[in-house]
């Protein structure tokens, strides 16, 4: 009844003839109006399915990334131990190599006195005998 009120109501600009066209094709028109629903209702359906799935294989991408993040973390950490103890490690090994590298310029130095002491000792010890022979030789006459 509100139908055919809106349809006469057209009707004021339209010609009767118009009209009654309008009125009589109503019925294909709503059929055909309901058949195009029907179609836009399946495709969105369609559409939401398809969002669901590319929502679902997001998701299991996420899940997967987050296992390898967690994992990766679980590395950085057990690296990050081990460079922190290889760093100690250096620094304990370096302070003993330093420590050697100080006790062998020591004793290389206080090797090259002996050597030098030695030395010296050697000349006073040639001369002292060149001395004594000469000593000897001279009172033998």
């Amino acid at each position: 009844s509100s139908l055919l009120s809106s349809v006469c109501d057209t009707a004021h600009s339209l010609s009767i003839h118009s009209a009654i066209a309008a009125f009589l094709h109503f019925p294909t028109t709503m059929a055909s109006q309901g058949a195009t629903l029907q179609n836009y209702n399946n495709e969105l359906v369609k559409s939401i399915e398809d969002l669901r799935e590319k929502r679902e294989e997001v998701n299991r991408q996420i899940l997967k990334e987050e296992e390898d993040k967690a994992k990766i973390q679980k590395e950085l950490s057990i690296l990050t131990d081990r460079l922190q103890k290889l760093n100690e490690s250096l620094v304990r090994k370096t302070q003993a190599r330093n420590e050697y590298d100080k006790t062998i310029q020591e004793t290389e130095a206080a090797y090259m006195k002996i050597l030098e002491s030695s030395q010296t000792l050697l000349h006073v010890l040639k001369r002292e005998t060149v001395n004594l022979t000469k000593k000897k030789q001279g009172s033998d006459m």
